[in-house]
């Protein structure tokens, strides 16, 4: 798989597009067996030689490619999810408003994409363990989640009237909501509207959610 088109200089000489070479594209082929199977069966219950027959590799290709093994991967699956959520989350040009539909939109994907979402829902619970390779990477991804969010729904609670409710426990009840609804939904996904009550949560917020309501995504 290729770039498509010519990347340019600022002297306006062209440079070819960067191409994957057969190395790169093994790579994500085995980055994209060990997401399926950690999505399928959780990381502690895979083994790399799994992941690597799922890749159509043997275990020691599997560990050419990626030396540290399975720590390394998981790392790598993290990684990458996180780099496409980021783009559109933390977008610093984006205002209050903006992040919110940002995050809206996050939850109708993941209403398209089970797999990833059973991925976290797994990961995040196996992490709890302080011995495990994805501990650190979780506690630090709650963290950012957090301030994220606070700052967000501080800065729209100032243009409320009346009583407003505190930023930081804020935060923390859109996170916990937005972690149970996505495991209700995984249960029962014809029955878990994930988007409906994250609209509902910020409806009870005092949040004018007018913008929402009459857009289905």
């Amino acid at each position: 798989m290729a770039t498509s088109g010519p990347v340019r200089a600022t002297s306006g000489s062209p440079i070819p597009a960067k191409r994957y070479t057969k190395g790169d594209r093994t790579k994500e082929r085995i980055v994209d067996a060990a997401a399926e199977l950690f999505s399928k069966s959780g990381y502690l219950a895979v083994s790399l030689r799994d992941i690597a027959g799922a890749a159509g590799l043997t275990h020691a290709g599997a560990l050419h490619h990626f030396p540290g093994g399975k720590d390394e991967l998981l790392m790598r699956v993290l990684e990458r999810r996180d780099q496409i959520d980021a783009d559109v989350l933390f977008d610093e040009h984006l205002d209050a408003w903006d992040h919110l539909d940002q995050l809206l939109h996050i939850v109708e994907r993941n209403a398209m994409t089970p797999g990833l979402v059973a991925l976290y829902a797994k990961l995040s619970n196996e992490a709890s363990d302080t011995d495990h390779p994805a501990h650190t990477y979780f506690r630090r991804r709650y963290e950012i989640l957090r301030e994220h969010f606070a700052g967000i729904l501080g800065e729209l609670a100032g243009d409320r009237p009346g009583p407003r409710p505190d930023p930081d426990a804020a935060a923390q009840q859109l996170i916990a909501l937005l972690d149970g609804l996505q495991t209700q939904w995984l249960l029962a996904p014809d029955t878990i509207d994930m988007r409906g009550r994250l609209i509902d949560f910020l409806a009870l917020l005092g949040i004018d959610t007018s913008r929402w309501e009459s857009d289905p995504g």
